[in-house]
């Protein structure tokens, strides 16, 4: 008995039915392409990708240079020039430390870990990206107390204000948060090593980390706006008093501009900061 399929051809029937004779599998016509189409497709779309993906490797670049560019010119100013060594810029100048590992560090290697699917340098490096990104973060919101409480003191009580902030003092609190954060960020790291989910731990130190620096941040310049508003009206009050009504429309025009200001300064800078640390907290669900 001879079994015949289209294309096949079997001598006899076979005793097992796992040996029987298989007829061929209908050609794919799905993926069928003659012309090459899809072929074409799949090449414009992967020399698209491969587009973004240069350019966004470009853009994260110059971020990253403009941002250690910008940093070492303001370290350089401060550290040269002697009139320029006063209290608030020695803040400026550990703040714009802090941003330079911004620059070198932190935005090189997150964006390698965005961009690339896999990590290719090793745990050690991992934990030490981390450390340095949360060390930048802890040293920038320190740097910041720092300067509203010098900004506050300087307002609200100006005439003993060289007596009390001077540049002792300011280098010894500078130097006490920078030791501070580097032990703080080492615990807190190898304490991430070794535990997962949400802990105590977890809480603890958003509330340490984020919660109360802006807290501060936010009543020092909230008193430092009432006071400096209040003194300004007191000045220009008494100056309308004897000049022309031209000079109170400039007031509160300068007014104004300053609350403007103050508004803008601290609203972007919590729009770019108060984020991250929110998402990683509730990433550990």
């Amino acid at each position: 008995m001879k079994i015949l399929y289209e294309g096949s051809e079997c001598d006899g029937a076979p005793s097992n039915a796992s040996q029987a004779c298989i007829p061929p599998s209908p050609p794919d016509t799905a993926n069928w392409d003659p012309d090459g189409t899809h072929q074409k497709a799949a090449g414009r779309k992967a020399l698209l990708l491969t587009s973004i993906y240069i350019k966004l490797y470009i853009f994260f670049s110059l971020i990253s240079a403009v941002t250690v560019f910008l940093n070492i010119l303001v370290i350089i100013s401060i550290s040269h020039f002697k009139q320029l060594h006063t209290p608030t810029n020695l803040l400026i100048l550990s703040l714009a430390v802090s941003d330079l590992l911004v620059g070198l560090i932190v935005i090189p290697v997150m964006t390698v870990a965005v961009m690339e699917s896999c990590w290719g340098f090793g745990d050690y490096f991992c934990v030490f990206q981390f450390y340095i990104s949360f060390l930048c973060t802890s040293l920038s919101l320190g740097n910041l107390v720092l300067i509203s409480i010098d900004r506050f003191v300087a307002v609200c009580d100006p005439l003993l204000y060289h007596t009390r902030i001077t540049i002792t003092r300011m280098m010894c609190c500078i130097s006490i948060t920078w030791c501070c954060c580097i032990i703080y960020d080492a615990a807190v790291i190898k304490k991430l090593c070794k535990c997962t989910g949400i802990t105590w731990g977890n809480i603890i130190d958003l509330v340490i980390t984020m919660v109360v620096p802006c807290s501060i941040i936010i009543t020092l310049y909230m008193k430092i706006f009432v006071v400096a508003r209040s003194q300004a009206r007191q000045i220009f009050s008494k100056e309308a008093a004897s000049v022309s009504g031209v000079k109170t429309v400039q007031a509160n025009k300068s007014e104004r501009k300053a609350e403007k200001t103050l508004a803008i300064v601290d609203f972007t800078y919590f729009i770019c900061w108060i984020p991250s640390p929110f998402i990683n907290f509730f990433n550990l669900f």
